[in-house]
């Protein structure tokens, strides 16, 4: 014991800047999470896409004509599983830290020798695989019943993170505020489902009025809903330039909030 001691101060990390193994046991631990319950956090997200389109391109039928140069269902397709990002992403975040809280289980990590930085990143990351999981499943899926291919792998792969990371974080906002349920399906009934169907998912906003295109360039949805799509159609409706910028920025300033709410203990400390 006075060897340890005179070893290690207390108060100092025995791990380093960075606590790798840590972090890495802490991912893995939110990955298995939802894996346990595939049914609900990948096969559920994936029937909703296909029942979106499958419901859409029945209702319209071929009468629809074309959207950014191609068939309407091609159109919609790469919409649909952005919108399954970005929702399964915030969700998987929110309930960790949401259920946490309500079960007691958080202590297990707030005693875990893990800082601020390494928790959130773990789980955003954690929230990432799930949705490029769900990602590159309805994309196989797509593939097999339309004319579906991917013409540009950058935007695919950086939208595909920057969305999911982005939501991730916003997420964890989320779960350290709400104190029951209640909150958490307010945030998803009034805020991301509602910017989800905004975002030009099913249209797109070159129909709108002026004042509702101006709001919707500045809903980041439309930014990663637009990227992802020219990634399958090789059009976009509005600046993959801005759009790359406006995520880039946005997914650091949300994952500095849940870094210093977490950090500070936002509604998990007494």
């Amino acid at each position: 014991m006075v060897e340890i001691s005179s070893k290690y101060k207390i108060g100092t990390r025995r791990f380093g800047s960075i606590n790798w193994i840590g972090a890495w046991t802490l991912y893995k631990k939110e990955v298995l999470r939802f894996l346990n319950v595939w049914i609900q956090t990948i096969f559920s997200p994936l029937i909703s896409a296909l029942l979106f389109l499958l419901v859409l391109s029945l209702a319209i039928g071929t009468d629809r004509g074309n959207v950014l140069g191609v068939p309407f269902i091609n159109f919609l397709a790469p919409g649909l599983v952005a919108m399954q990002i970005i929702q399964q992403s915030f969700s998987h975040s929110a309930s960790s830290f949401m259920i946490g809280k309500i079960q007691g289980n958080i202590v297990d990590i707030l005693y875990a020798p893990l800082s601020a930085g390494e928790v959130t990143i773990a789980v955003t990351l954690a929230s990432v695989t799930r949705s490029v999981m769900i990602a590159f499943i309805s994309i196989c899926i797509f593939y097999l019943i339309i004319d579906f291919e991917i013409k540009n792998y950058f935007t695919l792969i950086a939208y595909t993170f920057l969305s999911s990371f982005i939501l991730g974080a916003l997420g964890i906002v989320a779960g350290l505020w709400a104190e029951k349920f209640d909150h958490m399906a307010t945030v998803t009934n009034f805020i991301i489902i509602p910017l989800s169907f905004l975002s030009g998912t099913f249209y797109t906003i070159d129909k709108l009025p002026g004042y509702l295109h101006t709001i919707s360039k500045a809903n980041p949805f439309f930014y990663m809903i637009d990227g992802f799509r020219y990634s399958f159609i090789g059009k976009s409706d509005g600046s993959l330039t801005i759009g790359l910028i406006y995520l880039t920025a946005l997914s650091f300033i949300m994952w500095m909030i849940a870094y210093l709410l977490y950090k500070k203990g936002y509604k998990i400390k007494s």
